[in-house]
């Protein structure tokens, strides 16, 4: 009995050794296949983490810190203190008139400019002059000017001033307008409100050519549309691009449609710079701008007058009356007539005869293309200068 027990006790002693030991054979040979794999593994290096340094604060006297600009911003820093020095406020004071309680009030208006011409011509709006009794510049470091009106352009809404004196205000340089491309970007300067002198606005060429209905059968045309705010008082300042030229005068902004009552934001409209270009040089030259004349009062047609009149066509310019003596007499031109081409430019709503008529020059000889009573006619007409 007592080897039965010593025997138990042998047995059971070999089996916990057993134990013991394949447990800690077992971890080292799990260790030594960690070391091994461990060694041959590629541990990427660790994501450095962001740190912001916090620039210490000049002490006092210490030279300022550089500032540095993008190369977009610091053209147009570059552009505004090119430009901004030509840039004029025009103060346009009104014929004096009597309000209802009977005081004499001199009402006044205020708008801008930009020396475009040697000896101090300052270009703007004609809307910005139009009724004046006195005109005046205030130029962009506060001195004020007494101008005068050399000529005037209501179909272009141009006018050119001088400034009484001259004294030598620097002036602004043109572009050509015909070299822009939309999303160009372009800075508007001018006095916001008539208060806020030289106020500047970013923005891009969001159209070209654009032509906008102004009434009485005229469209202007060739229009630059640009989202740079244009607010009231910047009519007449300059639109310039990133070469510090000017590329147009702001001339007005459409704020919705009349008809649906729409809201619109961001539409600006601008003269080319090539139209201030010629008109300019004709309003300094002559006092207003030479245009041709053909002699008629007209309509435009529309398809409900062919209806009412019987005319076998819906669209063209009809011919009211005839100046004797004109060169739509000469030419054989008669009242009833229906025009509906000049030089092969047919005449409709979106081309006016008032606009494709200015597309001439007086002394010019024209076709003109005419419907009359159903049977189409060519007349050869030259065209007179209009008169004042």
């Amino acid at each position: 009995m007592t080897r039965e027990r010593s025997g138990c006790w042998t047995l059971t002693l070999a089996i916990v050794f057993s134990l013991i030991f394949g447990t800690v054979a077992g971890g080292l040979a799990g260790f030594g296949v960690a070391r091994w794999m461990a060694a041959r593994a590629v541990v990427p290096p660790p994501t450095p983490t962001p740190q912001v340094v916090q620039q210490p604060t000049p002490a006092p006297g210490s030279p300022s810190a550089t500032v540095l600009t993008v190369q977009e911003e610091s053209a147009t820093i570059d552009v505004v203190a090119k430009v901004g020095p030509s840039v004029v406020t025009v103060v346009n004071l009104k014929t004096p008139q009597w309000d209802f309680f009977g005081n004499l009030r001199q009402p006044q208006s205020l708008g801008s400019g930009v020396v475009l011409a040697p000896d101090g011509y300052v270009v703007t709006n004609n809307h910005v002059v139009e009724g004046n009794a006195s005109l005046s510049i205030i130029a962009a470091n506060g001195e004020k000017y007494d101008a005068e009106l050399v000529g005037a352009d209501d179909l272009n809404d141009l006018a050119v001033l001088r400034i009484v004196g001259n004294p030598g205000l620097p002036m602004a340089e043109l572009g050509d307008s015909d070299a822009l491309v939309q999303g160009q970007r372009v800075v508007a300067i001018g006095s916001a409100l008539g208060e806020f002198k030289n106020t500047v606005t970013v923005g891009v060429i969001s159209g070209l050519d654009r032509s906008i209905d102004m009434g009485e059968g005229f469209r202007m045309e060739g229009l630059i549309q640009t989202d740079a705010a244009i607010n009231h008082g910047n009519s007449g300042g300059p639109l310039v691009n990133l070469q510090g030229q000017v590329i147009g005068i702001n001339t007005l902004i459409i704020r919705g449609d009349g008809t649906t009552y729409d809201v619109a934001e961001g539409l600006g409209f601008a003269i080319p710079s090539n139209t201030v270009r010629v008109v300019t040089a004709q309003l300094i030259q002559y006092g207003y701008v030479r245009r041709p004349y053909l002699g008629i009062s007209h309509v435009e047609l529309t398809p409900g007058m062919a209806t009412y009149y019987g005319l076998s066509v819906t669209r063209g310019t009809l011919v009211v009356r005839v100046v004797q003596g004109s060169p739509a007499d000469r030419a054989g031109l008669k009242p009833g007539d229906v025009l509906l081409a000049i030089n092969d430019e047919t005449l409709g709503e979106e081309h006016p005869f008032l606009n494709v008529l200015l597309h001439h020059q007086p002394g010019e000889t024209v076709t003109l293309r005419v419907n009359r009573y159903g049977q189409d006619l060519t007349l050869q007409a030259t065209l007179g200068e209009s008169p004042r």
